[in-house]
């Protein structure tokens, strides 16, 4: 359900994030703030955080991304914004 109000957040999360429950922690949030998309591991230990919804929302969770108070450690988040696609349903853990 892509319109021009939703925006798709790419965020990748570096720091201590795998093995600690951040992507059940991330997914937590996402829901809460309505957001569908992915949290995923990655080879290099980063997580990729991927969220549709409403800019508010996004940002919301970007901020919680970057609060301190996150499963695991948090040393950087680098985020673009594009316009959603509307391809993702709910919101899961890869």
């Amino acid at each position: 359900m892509a319109d021009a109000a939703n925006v798709r957040l790419t965020a990748h999360v570096h720091g201590h994030v795998q093995g600690v429950g951040f992507r059940w922690w991330t997914r937590s949030r996402a829901l809460e703030l309505g957001l569908v998309g992915y949290a995923a591991n990655l080879a290099d230990g980063r997580v990729l955080v991927v969220a549709e919804g409403t800019r508010a929302a996004a940002e919301a969770l970007l901020a919680a991304l970057r609060s301190g108070d996150t499963a695991g450690s948090v040393d950087l988040v680098v985020e673009k914004f594009d316009p959603a696609r509307g391809d993702l349903r709910g919101f899961v853990e890869k």
